[in-house]
């Protein structure tokens, strides 16, 4: 008598489902803001991105679902033969196109709250009980004139119903809110929708606010930006067009950071799982912008240098650090992230491509009354996903006084010759210094 094989569990799905436990607990409970424009929903991957919602639902997060329409309207008024033009990507809505923009509107909400509702077996939305609703949660106000453009029925937020969204959370539903919102007088306002997410995530106080474009985050030439702070992101948007749908993400992101949204993520609707790669692994998706912290690593700017001779000027006298002067620092301002607290920089680290595949990190610092926590680490931490952004893979440092901590933070001693050649011809200096490398 035989017996069968048992089944094979795929050794990655398991690694993967332990590894998503802490982001399960994590999560639990919080509230996300979750944003998609018109074409999100024409796409293919949408029933898929439905059950992503649902299952987010059933592990206990609270869900506020936010969606454009814009496709869906510019269908119906090119149908109806109604012109409302965008001046500068903002519509220019006439009262006649109002029907057309709340079919749009309703249609999408009927369409979503059916998806949410289905419970058909043999399907990953067997069981899942999901209660949506949707209201009159926004109160808007007319856009007015600008630039002697009259906008007609186009609003911008004035406030949202807050303890009306929690008291439905708090009872398990996910609410739903489209690109509406309603004047005290009873009229109806054509609103962007995420214009809509950012102010409902700021006013919720949401854990998260997440955007679902085109995609896959922010691009930076051929290279995804897999993190930014609000600083950062000013200096990306410098000289950009900000009608572009993924800029626009990208200020909408900066602006919820600076107003108490901690993390905001755009990620990619058409890339099955995006979602959920992003919330639950620890490389994510797409691109995540971070509140700027109490203590900040940032990359450092001219106006940092006269804190940086302060902190650097001790250890160069002891010989720790190579000497540098005031017009070096200037002229290499852009290789130097800095850790500032109120002012003032706590450390610092300079981070210098060396080839297609590696780069060095130098001057290390810290400052003396601070070295007790982790803030050396925090710089390499942050200088390492530079690395990783950059699509680097081994990162060197040389040193003279400080080879174990080193070591401590995952490098290992080479020989000199591991450098690039370029780098090689500028090693003897007479320091004679221990070279380090940590691959990526």
């Amino acid at each position: 008598m035989t017996t069968s094989a048992m089944p094979q569990i795929n050794p990655e799905y398991v690694h993967w489902f332990r590894n998503s436990a802490p982001y399960i607990n994590t999560h639990r409970g919080k509230t996300f803001v979750i944003m998609f424009g018109g074409e999100a929903v024409n796409h293919a991957n949408f029933s898929t991105l439905i059950h992503d919602f649902a299952l987010l639902h059933s592990l206990g997060i609270k869900l506020v679902l936010v969606h454009g329409a814009r496709p869906q309207i510019e269908k119906n008024l090119k149908e109806a033969g109604i012109a409302s033009p965008l001046h500068q990507d903002i519509r220019i809505t006439p009262r006649a196109a109002m029907p057309s923009i709340l079919q749009a509107v309703g249609a999408i909400r009927l369409q979503l709250e059916a998806q949410l509702s289905m419970g058909l077996a043999n399907s990953p939305m067997y069981g899942s009980r999901i209660d949506a609703i949707s209201g009159n949660f926004v109160t808007a106000r007319p856009y007015g004139i600008r630039d002697g453009i009259d906008y007609q029925m186009t609003g911008e937020v004035r406030s949202i119903d807050i303890e009306a969204i929690k008291n439905n959370l708090l009872h398990d539903h996910i609410v739903i809110l489209g690109s509406m919102g309603y004047s005290a007088t009873g009229e109806v306002f054509n609103l962007l929708a995420e214009d809509v997410a950012l102010n409902a995530a700021v006013a919720l106080g949401a854990d998260k606010l997440i955007f679902l474009g085109e995609e896959a985050g922010i691009n930076d030439g051929d290279r995804l930006l897999r993190e930014m702070i609000p600083n950062e992101v000013d200096r990306f948007l410098r000289d950009r067009d900000l009608n572009c749908e993924i800029n626009y993400f990208l200020n909408c992101a900066s602006l919820a950071c600076r107003k108490g949204v901690h993390r905001t993520h755009i990620i990619s609707y058409a890339k099955d799982g995006a979602l959920l790669e992003e919330l639950f692994t620890r490389d994510g998706s797409g691109t995540l912008i971070s509140h700027d912290p109490y203590e900040e690593i940032r990359r450092a700017n001219i106006d940092d240098v006269v804190g940086l001779i302060e902190l650097l000027s001790p250890l160069e006298e002891q010989g720790i650090l190579v000497s540098r002067s005031r017009e070096c620092l200037e002229q290499e301002i852009d290789h130097y992230s800095v850790i500032k607290r109120d002012g003032m920089i706590l450390g610092c680290a300079a981070f210098y491509p060396l080839d297609k595949d590696s780069a060095e990190i130098a001057c290390v610092a810290v400052h003396p009354e601070y070295r007790n926590g982790s803030r050396g680490a925090d710089l390499l931490a942050f200088l390492e996903q530079q690395a990783r952004s950059h699509g680097l893979h081994k990162l060197f440092v040389l040193t003279t006084r400080t080879a174990h901590w080193f070591v401590e933070q995952g490098f290992a001693e080479v020989e000199a010759s591991a450098l690039p050649e370029a780098r090689q011809e500028q090693y003897h200096n007479g320091r004679n210094s221990k070279v380090f490398q940590k691959n990526l």
